[in-house]
C-alpha cells in the first residue's frame, strides 16, 4: 500500500474520497531538480500545488457536478530522490508510475523539472502501446542534450521522441535552431507555435486530428502566457491563456482516451500564490474533463 500525504490534493479529508484503495486518481509528488537551467525553485511546486488546492471549490460550475463525490482522489508522499539523479532518477520514477498503472490508478504527476515526464511516459508506454504525448510547453525540449546532459530538462522530448511515440506540441515559442530542424524533418513530431495558434482559429482540431487513441497530457507551466502563471523558472511572453487552453483540454478529453497527466515547472515566488493556485485548479478542471 503506498503512503498517503496528510496534505491531501483538494483538502480532502473522507477516507471515501482519498484512502489508496478507495481512489480512482493519485496525485503523485515528484520534487526533482536537477538541471534547472534559470530560475530553481521547481522542486518546492508540487507541494505548493497540493497546498493551494485546498481552497479550490469542488463543485465545478461549468460541468454542472462535484467530481469528487463520483470519485475518490488520493495525495502520495513526495517521493524521495536521495542521490538519484539522471538516469538512476528516470528509472526510479518510470518504476513508481508502473507500480500505479499496475494498480489501475489514473496518475496525475505533480513534477519540479520537466525531466520527469521522461521517466512517467516510460511507464505510460509500456501499458499503452500506441501512445500520443500532448505537451503544451513555451519550449519544444527537443535538444539532443544541453549542458552536456541528455537528461536535461531541455531534452525531455527529444529522449520521448526517440521512443518513436507521437507527439503533438502546443504553444512552443522558444527553440534552438537544432529543436527547429528537428520538427521540420520528422514525421511523429506536429507542432503548432504560439504565433500560428493565433492565426488559426482550426488549430485545436488540426493538432488533435494525428493523435492515436490513448494521450498522455503534459504541461510546462510555462506554456502559459506569464499573465496567467508567472511563477516559472522559465518565462516566455505571448503564451496560452486559461480560456484557449481549457477548450483544448475538453476537446482532446472528449475525442481521445486521455489516460493520464503532468504539471511541471511551477517555481513558487514568496508572498504569492497565483501560479500554484491556477495549477491546482487547472488539474481539478482536467480530471473533470476526463471523468466527467
Amino acid at each position: 500500500m503506498k503512503a498517503l500525504d496528510r496534505n491531501n490534493f483538494l483538502g480532502l479529508t473522507d477516507k471515501s474520497h482519498c484512502d489508496y484503495a478507495n481512489c480512482s486518481v493519485i496525485i503523485q509528488q515528484l520534487p526533482y531538480e536537477y538541471t534547472s537551467s534559470y530560475l530553481p525553485g521547481s522542486s518546492k511546486g508540487p507541494a505548493a500545488i497540493v497546498k493551494a488546492s485546498e481552497f479550490v471549490e469542488t463543485y465545478d460550475e461549468e460541468i454542472d457536478a462535484d467530481i469528487t463525490e463520483k470519485i475518490g482522489i488520493g495525495t502520495l508522499v513526495p517521493a524521495s530522490f536521495n542521490d538519484k539523479v539522471n538516469e538512476e532518477a528516470v528509472n526510479f520514477i518510470a518504476n513508481e508510475t508502473s507500480e500505479l498503472l499496475s494498480d489501475n490508478k489514473f496518475v496525475v504527476s505533480l513534477g519540479a523539472e520537466h525531466t520527469v515526464t521522461f521517466g512517467i511516459v516510460k511507464a505510460f508506454a509500456k501499458k499503452y502501446r500506441n501512445l500520443t504525448v500532448l505537451q503544451i510547453d513555451a519550449h519544444s525540449d527537443l535538444r539532443f542534450s544541453y549542458h552536456d546532459n541528455i537528461y536535461s530538462h531541455a531534452s525531455v522530448m527529444a529522449r520521448i521522441h526517440e521512443m518513436g511515440l507521437t507527439i503533438c506540441q502546443a504553444g512552443i515559442r522558444a527553440q534552438s535552431r537544432e529543436e527547429a530542424d528537428l520538427i521540420k524533418k520528422a514525421d511523429n513530431i506536429h507542432t503548432f507555435y504560439a504565433h500560428q495558434i493565433r492565426q488559426n482559429p482550426l488549430w485545436m482540431e488540426e493538432l488533435i486530428a494525428p493523435m492515436s487513441n490513448d494521450v498522455y497530457i503534459t504541461i510546462d507551466a510555462d506554456g502559459f502566457d506569464p499573465s496567467v502563471i508567472p511563477a516559472v523558472g522559465t518565462a516566455e511572453p505571448n503564451g496560452l491563456f486559461w480560456g484557449e487552453t481549457l477548450e483544448l483540454l475538453k476537446m482532446v478529453c472528449k475525442e481521445r482516451n486521455v489516460v493520464g497527466f503532468d504539471v511541471v515547472e511551477c517555481a513558487p515566488v514568496e508572498g504569492s500564490i497565483l501560479s500554484e493556485y491556477t495549477l491546482a485548479k487547472l488539474i481539478y478542471k482536467l480530471i473533470g474533463y476526463r471523468f466527467s
